[in-house]
């Protein structure tokens, strides 16, 4: 697959990881007898479970394509079987980590401060 085809799978690839919560970007561990890969990292504001670093996917596009379907069909399943607040469930939990994150954040800031200090 080469030209505008290929242009158009990796925008709408680029549209879905948006979706779910993901950036497209270069795999830092990438070999060149792999051919060209890409890699999946959490965007800056989802997943808070990972680091903004971590890479969650590294492959081609026709095995993203595939990993990509198969993440979407774990969330519908799970739709299916917990019904709609499962949704908002996993919303509020990701909230309530980001939250707990950040408290923890500043309390080692201002312990770090306490101790400059004295």
């Amino acid at each position: 697959m080469s030209g505008y085809t290929l242009i158009c799978k990796i925008r709408q690839l680029e549209e879905e990881c948006d979706k779910l919560g993901f950036q497209m970007c270069h795999a830092r561990h990438y070999y060149q007898e792999f051919g060209d890969v890409v890699a999946l990292k959490p965007k800056a504001d989802c997943l808070p479970v990972y680091s903004r670093d971590a890479e969650l996917f590294v492959g081609s596009l026709a095995d993203l394509e595939r990993w990509v379907q198969g993440f979407q069909f774990a969330r519908k399943y799970d739709s299916m079987l917990f019904g709609a607040k499962h949704e908002e469930k996993r919303v509020k939990k990701e909230v309530e980590f980001r939250h707990g994150r950040l408290v923890r954040q500043l309390k080692d800031l201002k312990g770090t401060d306490n101790e400059q200090e004295q």
